[in-house]
């Protein structure tokens, strides 16, 4: 689960990120924050997905420490071949398609998928336009692991679009 707020002020952001931590721990799912290694240290988080332009993966490795799960976002070939040298435990590769998350930036399309899981050497988490309908596409790129926002958070029935993408996703995965 990852905290994304890029609006909301350092004192709420990390008393948000307490109440998530928490509920996060109590089912055994990793809680990362979005851009502040600073602010993750502070609110007990697991880890913390920082971008190209935020702290360096290095500096939210020593902040963070040995055991915390750092993430790094990708959009370019150039991008992806830089983090391969990162102390990170995944990157995320995209948007594939554009995305109101990324507002401004294009799509990077399922050729930048494949050459990401190729030459990443680590898990390779993929964004933008994620849902039942192009997760078939998207794993045939080589795709494994998947950010979805939209799909489920404007969904009348997120429960019943977590089912969808669930077996959208075991159905690609498991191949024909």
């Amino acid at each position: 689960m990852q905290l994304r707020d890029k609006h909301l002020d350092a004192a709420p952001l990390v008393a948000r990120a307490g109440v998530v931590a928490r509920l996060c721990a109590d089912r055994g799912v990793p809680f990362i924050m979005n851009d502040r290694p600073d602010l993750a240290l502070d609110a007990g988080a697991d880890g913390v997905h920082v971008g190209q332009d935020d702290a360096s993966p290095a500096l939210a490795r020593r902040i963070l420490g040995p055991d915390a799960i750092v993430g790094l976002s990708t959009h370019a070939r150039a991008e992806l071949d830089a983090s391969v040298a990162a102390p990170v435990d995944y990157i995320s590769a995209g948007p594939v398609e554009a995305t109101p998350t990324k507002l401004g930036r294009p799509g990077t399309g399922t050729g930048y998928v494949s050459y990401a899981v190729a030459g990443a050497g680590r898990p390779v988490f993929i964004t933008g336009g994620v849902t039942p309908t192009t997760i078939p596409t998207l794993a045939a790129a080589g795709a494994r692991c998947f950010v979805v926002v939209r799909f489920l958070t404007e969904a009348d029935d997120p429960r019943a679009a977590a089912r969808q993408l669930r077996h959208a996703i075991d159905t690609a995965v498991a191949g024909p």
